[in-house]
Order: structure tokens, then sequence, then C-alpha cells
């Protein structure tokens, strides 16, 4: 029999590429009309923007403006790229230039609406005769490098791009998520200043919208609410009515309220279960008016489910009552980008079992319409069921985490097998029990997978988020080892040959837990850092003071800085390490990489540096995703004693 790791596997680097379609957003219309946004890696990375008229099959799917790569970088993450408007067009981002453009219709030529003058714009929402949008620009005075953002409105005529777009509002600090009441004569978004990030302390605002002679004009400007104690406020919005609506976490869990005019706020469905989301990306939204009239009070919405390990739901609320419908959807994850018109709720979902998808429900009748998939799934029969588990951590606490058994027809999952911990990014996120195609490219070789969710996850309520204020590299990481651990303990996982691999802040964590405990023998860390107080003082301004709560403020907390770089414990690393990199990373630079893979020379432990061309924070070009992924399994396989058939070695220093 092959051993674990080497078992033959129809789920190829090249599979794991070729169904890497990105989803980004859906927006769904009255009539049913499906709008969405798909990542390309074989086109280099590049965003299309998409449509399908109800009721006609596939073949039917219209692009529009296929020369352009629908991206912004506001906020460097970007999001909200894009936008349908009245009369059937769409207005979108270029991420060549930063400009917006308008496209009357599939196969018209875009036509510019601002100028190419480098400030870059997002989030557009259609108003009047044109769009409202958060503005980055360099601040006009140039001190330090400053950002300035405000709200603009640019009209779709393109005379915005010799007059400029009008400014409606400024400051402070950060801005984001702009909504328009149904008559259009309201506005409401947030805003945030450091040291806050948006899931820590944010403010909602309101103002009257109105236009005249010259122009669009904000009036009486003020805080709804949020001026008081640390609030997390995100996915403002309208109801039908013109009831204000936002997710707050007042209660310990993000839960939809309703605002009333002096701020008081009502949660619509009380439950210490989230029905929110970090907004890392602008666009994010957990809920949708699904009423065009003020009669209508349906919202649908998505929540943690209640019970261990079953993820989230979609389902209708009844804002005035609170009665809950629930819908019979057989996903388990969804992109916290829901949209709904009409009776209809356009979302992108997933499930163990069924790849990512853009899909289209009807309220009254069920039905679920899929619109668009990822790619194809393989055979079930190599398709991991995920295991919820919840293991005992350091200092009382729990961690929760998925397993995902190795899995193969022709192999029974007998005796521990080589286990990888999956280590996501943020670290103020989550990871979702549903259908991975690069999870599936370990599991049917025969190596178990483990997403854990360490301290500092999203998805359990704030304490759990905040347990990793001033804690980062010590909560992550001894969460981590416990997880470990407890499959070794269990018989699960063969002893020494227990992996861990995470991206970005990720990471960060992988090199962490290498440097700082023995509960690893290989470790994979894509684009992740390595040095704390470089990353502070490199990375750009939306993160800038992240660290200040994960680590502490600079220049108070430099010593700690320099205690948690896993840079400064090389001479406590006693395995081999993968670094992959992108090499114009704007958020974790390459010299991080390149300078933890000289202290690994200098000890003289096996490893490997691989620097992509033209990646950034995230590997998007298809070729990049099969070799990084291809290196990765031909790592552990000279670690760890196994051959696996078809894979590129990797050359290790």
């Amino acid at each position: 029999m092959d051993s674990h790791g080497a078992w033959t596997s129809p789920v190829q680097a090249a599979d794991v590429a070729a169904a890497g379609l990105r989803f980004s957003g859906v927006a769904v219309e009255a009539d049913g009309t499906v709008w969405w946004a798909e990542g390309r890696p074989a086109e280099g990375g590049r965003v299309a923007v998409l449509r399908r008229a109800p009721d006609v099959d596939a073949d039917s799917i219209e692009e529009f403006a296929p020369d352009l790569d629908a991206r912004t970088r506001v906020h460097e993450y970007g999001g909200g790229s894009w936008s349908p408007v009245p009369g059937g067009g769409l207005v979108l981002a270029s991420a060549t230039d930063q400009r917006w453009f308008h496209v009357a219709a599939p196969g018209a030529a875009p036509r510019a609406l601002v100028p190419a003058d480098g400030v870059r714009y997002a989030d557009a929402v259609p108003w009047g005769d044109g769009v409202l949008l958060v503005a980055e620009e360099q601040d006009a005075t140039g001190r330090g490098g400053a950002l300035r953002r405000s709200l603009v409105h640019v009209p779709l005529d393109g005379s915005a791009v010799t007059a400029g777009p009008s400014e409606l509002f400024t400051g402070p600090g950060f801005l984001a998520a702009p909504r328009v009441s149904p008559d259009g004569r309201r506005l409401v978004w947030t805003s945030w200043d450091h040291p806050d990030m948006p899931w820590q302390r944010t403010q909602l605002w309101t103002a009257e919208l109105s236009s005249g002679p010259d122009g669009p004009r904000l009036r009486d400007a003020r805080v709804l609410t949020g001026e008081g104690g640390r609030e997390s406020l995100v996915h403002p919005g309208f109801a039908p009515d013109g009831t204000v609506l936002v997710v707050s976490d007042r209660s310990g869990f993000w839960n939809l309220c309703e605002v009333g005019e002096g701020g008081d706020l009502r949660a619509l469905l009380p439950e210490d279960a989230e029905q929110g989301f970090p907004p890392w990306t602008f666009g994010t939204t957990s809920w949708a008016a699904l009423g065009d009239g003020p009669d209508d009070d349906r919202v649908a919405l998505l929540h943690a489910a209640t019970g261990e390990g079953v993820g989230y739901r979609l389902d209708v609320l009844h804002r005035r009552s609170g009665r809950l419908d629930v819908l019979d959807l057989p996903f388990t994850a969804y992109l916290p980008a829901v949209s709904a018109a009409g009776g209809w709720i356009g979302a992108v979902a997933a499930s163990p079992e069924l790849s990512a998808r853009v899909v289209r429900t009807g309220v009254d009748d069920g039905a679920v319409l899929t619109v668009r998939t990822a790619g194809p799934s393989p055979d079930p029969a190599y398709l991991p069921v995920p295991q919820f588990l919840t293991v005992p951590s350091e200092g009382g606490r729990s961690v929760h985490a998925y397993r995902y058994p190795p899995t193969h027809p022709d192999h029974a999952e007998a005796g521990p097998a080589p286990h990888v911990l999956f280590v996501h990014g943020g670290p103020t996120a989550q990871s979702l029990a549903a259908y991975s195609p690069e999870v599936a490219f370990f599991t049917s070789r025969g190596i178990g997978v483990v997403d854990v969710q360490y301290g500092g996850s999203t998805g359990y309520g704030r304490a759990y988020r905040e347990a990793l204020d001033g804690n980062w590299g010590i909560v992550d990481v001894g969460d981590c080892a416990a997880v470990a651990r407890y499959l070794v303990a269990e018989g699960l996982a063969a002893p020494g040959k227990v992996g861990i691999r995470g991206g970005s802040a990720g990471g960060f964590t992988v090199l962490a837990a290498l440097t700082g405990t023995d509960a690893f023998s290989a470790g994979t860390s894509y684009y992740g850092v390595a040095d704390l107080r470089a990353l502070a003082e490199d990375t750009h301004d939306f993160e800038s003071r992240y660290l200040d709560s994960l680590v502490g403020p600079l220049p108070e907390a430099a010593d700690v800085y320099a205690q948690r770089a896993p840079l400064h414990h090389v001479d406590g690393l006693m395995c081999p390490v993968l670094l992959l990199q992108g090499a114009d990373d704007p958020v974790v630079p390459r010299q991080q990489a390149e300078v933890f893979a000289d202290a690994l020379h200098r000890k003289g432990l096996p490893h490997a540096l691989v620097v992509f061309p033209g990646e950034q924070h995230g590997f998007r070009r298809a070729e990049n995703v099969i070799a990084s992924l291809e290196a990765e399994l031909s790592f552990y396989g000279q670690v760890w004693g196994f051959d696996p058939p078809g894979i590129p070695r990797l050359s290790l220093r």
C-alpha cells in the first residue's frame, strides 16, 4: 500500500488553479437578473464582471468590459470595485490606473468617469445622475504620506473627468459603506480612526442628501450612534420604509439592529451567534432587504447557525415580528455579500461537497438557481467530511477547529497520518467548513488537514475575537500547538509528522509556532510576517496601527515587538521551513522572507525561498498557484519520507 502522502490522486495542482474562480461580489435585481464578479487565475487574476438575465441558460452570460480588470486599491484590500446602475449599465474600477468607467452595455466602449490623477475610489452606490464613492488620495499637505479620504459624487456623463468629482464629506480617518435611503434623501456610512480597526470601534453617520443648482450636497452630517464605548458597527443600510439598520456587537455578538433617531439600537434577532463579518474589504454585508415597498419587512440574513460545526445559514427574518423563515439551502458557507430584490436573494455559497458558486434563490418557491460555479468538484469519494473539534488550550481556553481526514476511495483511513494545520490570515478572520480544492489536494493524497480557528478568529463573538489583543504570537501559537498535540494524543496524526502552514498573518503564526514550540516538524509560510517592527513601519495605512491592539503601541512596546518577532528566535528553530513570497507584495514586503531565509541559511536548516514575480499579497496567477502547491507537497514529502507521484522535486538548501 502506498504510504500516506503518496496516494495517487485525481486532484492536481493544475485543477486547483483551474477551479480557482474567486467570486468577490453579487447583485440581484428585482426581475431576477444576477450580476457577479469573478477573479480568473488563468488571466493573471483579472476580475471580470458578468450578468445573467432571468430565465436564460448559462450560455447567455454577458461579460462587461472584457479588457478591464475590476479591482480597486482603496485601503489596499479594495473590494466594492463595481456596481450596476439604472438603465442596465455598469460602473467599475480599472486595476491598471484606478480610474472608474461607465459601460452602458456588453461590448460598449468603457467611458472614463474620473481623471487619471492617482486618486482611488471604491464602493459605488447609484444616486441621481451618477454614483457616490469613497475616494482616497494623498493628503495635499504631504504630511508624512498621510492619506485623505472623502465621500464624492461622480456623474455618469463623464463631466468629472475635467471638472473633478463633487466632494460631499471628508474625514475623519477611514470611511466606508455609504448607503442611500429608498427615497434618495438620506445617506448613512461608517467611519473609524487610528488606532482602531473597524471590528473594534466604529461610528455610524447619517446626513441629508440633496441636489441643487451647484450639484449634490450633504447637510446635517452627524454621528447617529457609536460615540460611546468600544462598539463595532458594520454593514449599514436602510429598510424599505427608511429605517436605518446596522450590525452591532454591543451585545458581545454581531447582531442586526434597527437604529432609532436617538441612536438607540434594537436587535432584530437577538442571539449569541454572529450575524456579521469583519469588513476587510468594501462591499461586504450580511443582510439585504427583500421588499421594494415600505410594508415589506423581510430581510435576507446570514447568521452563524447554532450547534457545533454547522457553519452559516441564509434565512429570511421578518423585521417587525422577529419571525425567522428557515430556508432549506444546502450550503454552510457564504461570502459576506448577500443581495436581495423583488423576492430574490443572490449569494455566493458553498458546502463541504459543493464548490463555491453564485446562486439565486426565490423566497416564495425556495428554488435555487446555480448561476456560476468556481469549477467542477472532484468525485465526492475524494472529498473529506469535516469533523468539528473543540480542543482544550492554554489558560483554560478552548479552541475550535475543523479536521479534514485523509480521504480516498482506495485507501481506508487506517492508523495515524501526516497532518498539516491550516492557519487563516487576518488574523481577524476565520475559515469556513466548505469545499476547498486546496484541502482536497492534500487529503486525497493521504495528508490530513486541520483548519484552526485560534483565539482572535471571528465567528465566535467579540470575547473570542479579543483573546488575541496584546497576545498575537502567544494565544494563536498556543492554540495551534494544543491542536497539534491533541491530534497525536488521539492517534489521528503520526508523531513527528505534524506541519503547519499559513499566509500573511497566518504566516506569522506559522513562523512564531516553529520558533517558539516543538509541536511541528515542518512549516510553510506564504508571504508571512517575520519581523513585527518592520511590518509596523512598512505596511500600508489601513493596517499601520493594527498591531497597537495585537502587540502594543510603538515606541512603548518596542521590546515586545522584538520579543515576538520570529526572526529574532531562529536559534530555537529545529525543523525545515518553506517560504513562498510575492515579489511585489505591498502588505508584507519580500524583504521579510529574504531576511528569514538568510537566517535559516546561517543556521544550516533545510529550507527554500520561492519568490513569484508579479504577485502581490496572495497568488492570483494560475502558474504560481500550481508551482506553490507542488513545491509545498514536495517539501512535506522530503521532510516526512514519501515521494508524491508526478510532483516536481523542490530544491532545498
